[in-house]
């Protein structure tokens, strides 16, 4: 029972211990400083950095700063001392007007930590304004029957400072007739009144001059004066009388100028100039006389400018009326501003953390603004918003401050950056909005591998490319941006039959282009397989892998090897043996070739190039297969040679040819009878070269009988010129022989050939000398033919045709029959 009556108190106690830890959290956090109006710009007004528990240096490292709204900035932080100083001149009074304290709050953000500390700074006032009358002269007319102790109010002076600085006393000239007479309103201000002591005759002074001096209490003290003259007028029974001795009313802030407020009325029932009344403005300040306007003849109380409740929201003035003779009374109009809703929003960003890592936790904040209105009541009750589709969300901090958080996690790659509209909107009626657009950037992550279009790629190369071809290209994205984004492209170790990739083909970093070392060789491998590495510029950098299939294809770069037959290491010649008994179509051999090339160029055909006896073989056009085309008969020569070639049906064809001998005879002995001593030519060359010397041989023969027919037409056609020329007596014994023979003006050079030709049974050991020009001075001489007989006698003119023969007709037949 005990414990359930304490329990309430206990609960009490523990709330009143949260609430006073609270207020002393937010008294902690406030830090004030004072400092005198009209100090210099760069006054020290605290050490800030000390009292935020800061270096000076780190200042600017943390971000720390001043923001403040609506209105000019008067202080600002020095980083080299970590002091708070003053901005600009400092005016009291403009700031607070006659406010007996004159505060000045902002906040300073510590930007890394988005903490703020509020700042409260006292101006104190110093004696910079003297009291200052509203008009320098002042007449005031007073009746001379004015009986004595009758009180005349006059002019206040006005000092703006506050304090003992402010208006304190006031003094007026020694004079015969007048004394100053001072009240203490309810607001504290001194109304000074001029009071008449003795009967004023108009008749013995009509006029007196008096000093109104207004002094305040500051070191040193500043005074003004105001001349007041004293007219006496005649006699005036009724001074006017107003109809409120305080008139108030409530005007809209958008009223326009010249607008009628209100109307302010004296009577007084004399007659003439004593009751006609006239209206003025009798106490009014400075700021507050431009905007009002009074008619001095009706008294209609209109505005000259426009109003403005932001600026001032309640006016207090007087108005005195005065007749003509001299008679006055004094009325106070009262005028309250009334708010409307004619101010938007204004938002103001304090900070910006733009970009921001697109791996910032959920809540970190990215913009912090201050959002306020000038108008009061609900007309400055501001509401702000963002769109519902971005991933941030508002948060309101301290008193009209926002921050705008990160409701979840950011990714560049999907959104680079985020237009982001903040709308302010009051609750007036109707409600006004502002709109500010704010641009965040997201900053870039090594988050993302570069990745290839393809799982995998393959490719095709020609074999016996050159050295240094580009043969294939890869191209890997990485959707990171700037170092993160660039990707660098190797291989990855490997061997191929024994020998490092590298040796082969290489990878241009930046490009992903494939380069050939060597030339590949599809005899060799028909195939490399390549795992590709793109790697970004991160930290850490992030890879991915790629394989690379690259066939190699076949070239027709290899000639058609012959397997069989066989070419002897020896020297001797292989012998192929065919029956003389053997039927058309009978397989005498096959030719074996194959190559190492593939396809196409790997296909062969068979044909025969060349063959001793044409029409007897033939070769089989895919099979190589040598057969024989029809039966052999006696005549056909012991030995046969052949020619094969084979050819592939690559582009360009290559081909290979090989020689063949084939014995025609029934067993082994008779073949070595049929060859004897007979030696096979070692290459198609040599029997080339004997066919030959065998045409040669004979062409020369013809040439030589063409010749010697020529040279016994001409011997003939002599021997019968000779008999000629002797029957008609001229003689020719005695001519002395010359190297020229001729007749009618033609002369022959006459010349001797020889024809040497050396064979044997091996076609190969056969020498040819042709020509072999033997040239003479002169005609064939006795030692050189061995006759003794001239070429032209005079005496039977006979031609001795057998001693003009330099070689035997029978040796060169002879020699023809034997090739």
């Amino acid at each position: 029972m005990e414990a359930a009556v304490n329990s309430p108190h206990h609960r009490g106690m523990v709330l009143l211990c949260l609430f006073l830890g609270r207020l002393w959290e937010i008294q902690a956090s406030q830090i004030h400083y004072s400092v005198p109006e009209e100090t210099v710009k760069g006054y020290i007004v605290g050490n800030i950095s000390k009292d935020l528990g800061l270096e000076p240096r780190e200042l600017a490292e943390r971000g720390v700063r001043i923001v403040s709204r609506g209105r000019t900035q008067l202080f600002a932080l020095n980083p080299r001392s970590g002091s708070l100083v003053t901005a600009g001149r400092i005016d009291r009074e403009e700031l607070c007007a006659q406010s007996i304290q004159c505060l000045f709050n902002f906040k300073v953000l510590v930007e890394d930590r988005v903490q703020f500390y509020g700042i409260e700074i006292e101006v104190t006032d110093i004696n910079d304004n003297a009291p200052k009358f509203q008009a320098e002269n002042l007449e005031i007319k007073i009746n001379e029957i004015a009986v004595p102790g009758i009180r005349y109010p006059l002019p206040e002076a006005v000092d703006p400072d506050v304090g003992l600085n402010s208006l304190q006393s006031y003094q007026l000239s020694p004079n015969y007739h007048f004394s100053l007479n001072l009240r203490t309103g309810d607001d504290g201000t001194i109304n000074p009144g001029l009071v008449l002591e003795r009967a004023l005759d108009r008749e013995e002074e009509a006029a007196h001059q008096l000093v109104l001096i207004a002094s305040d209490g500051g070191k040193p003290s500043h005074s003004s004066t105001v001349h007041i003259l004293v007219t006496v007028v005649d006699v005036n029974d009724n001074a006017p009388v107003f109809a409120q001795p305080i008139y108030r009313m409530t005007v809209p802030e958008n009223v326009p100028p010249g607008t009628q407020l209100l109307t302010v009325r004296a009577s007084d029932p004399d007659e003439g100039a004593n009751g006609e009344v006239a209206y003025k403005f009798w106490k009014i300040s400075e700021k507050q006389s431009p905007l009002f306007q009074l008619n001095e003849n009706t008294g209609e109380l209109s505005t000259a400018k426009s109003l403005d409740y932001e600026e001032r929201a309640f006016y207090e003035m007087e108005i005195q009326a005065e007749d003509g003779g001299g008679l006055k009374a004094w009325t106070k109009v009262l005028i309250s501003v009334e708010d409307i809703n004619d101010n938007r929003p204004e938002v103001i960003i304090t900070s910006l953390f733009s970009p921001v890592r697109e791996d910032a936790p959920q809540g970190t904040v990215v913009i912090l603004f201050n959002a306020y209105d000038r108008d009061s009541g609900k007309n400055g009750q501001v509401v702000c918003s963002i769109q519902e589709i971005l991933p941030f969300q508002l948060e309101k901090s301290i008193e009209d401050y926002y921050r705008l958080l990160t409701s979840q996690i950011l990714d560049r790659e999907k959104t680079s950056e985020y237009n982001i509209t903040v709308t302010a909107t009051d609750r007036g009626t109707p409600p006004l909005s502002t709109e500010i657009h704010i641009t965040l950037h997201v900053a870039d992550i090594n988050d993302n591998p570069p990745s290839f279009s393809q799982t995998s790629y393959s490719g095709y190369v020609l074999e016996n490319n050159l050295r240094g071809t580009s043969i294939f290209s890869v191209t890997a994205h990485d959707p990171d941006s700037n170092e993160n984004a660039r990707v660098i492209y190797s291989l990855a170790e490997d061997t191929i039959q024994g020998v490092p990739l590298s040796s082969y083909v290489s990878i241009n970093a930046d490009t992903g282009v494939l380069y050939a070392l060597h030339p590949f060789d599809y005899e060799q491998f028909r195939d490399l397989q390549v795992q590709i590495r793109a790697s970004d510029s991160g930290d850490p950098p992030l890879s991915s892998n790629v394989s690379l299939s690259l066939f190699v294809l076949d070239q027709n770069d290899n000639v058609p090897e012959i397997l069989y037959p066989a070419i002897p290491t020896d020297g001797s010649t292989g012998v192929e043996l065919a029956p003389r008994s053997a039927e058309p179509g009978y397989l005498v051999t096959k030719v074996v070739a194959v190559d190492r090339d593939s396809g196409q160029n790997a296909w062969l055909s068979y044909r025969l190039l060349k063959a001793s006896e044409p029409g007897l073989f033939a070769v089989g056009l895919h099979t190589g297969e040598v057969r024989t085309v029809r039966a052999l008969l006696d005549r056909d020569a012991l030995r046969q040679s052949l020619v094969v070639a084979v050819q592939d049906h690559g582009q360009p064809p290559l081909s290979a040819t090989v020689m063949l001998t084939v014995a025609l005879a029934d067993n082994i002995p008779d073949v070595l009878v049929g060859f004897g001593n007979l030696e096979v030519p070692l290459n198609p060359e040599a029997s080339d070269l004997t066919l030959y010397l065998v045409v040669a041989v004979a062409a020369v023969s013809c040439v030589f009988l063409a010749f010697i027919i020529i040279l016994l037409a001409l011997r003939l056609r002599r021997w019968h010129t000779s008999r000629l020329l002797q029957a008609s007596g001229g003689g020719l014994a005695g001519m002395q022989s010359s190297r020229f023979v001729g007749m009618d003006g033609f002369q022959a050079f006459l010349q001797t050939y020889s024809h040497e030709v050396f064979l044997t049974t091996d076609s190969r050991k056969s020498d040819l000398i042709f020509p072999q020009p033997n040239y003479a001075d002169t005609l064939i001489s006795e030692e050189s033919s061995e006759k003794k007989d001239p070429l032209c006698v005079s005496d039977d003119s006979r031609f001795p045709i057998k001693d003009t023969l330099l070689v035997p007709v029978s040796s060169i037949y002879f020699l023809y029959f034997l090739l």
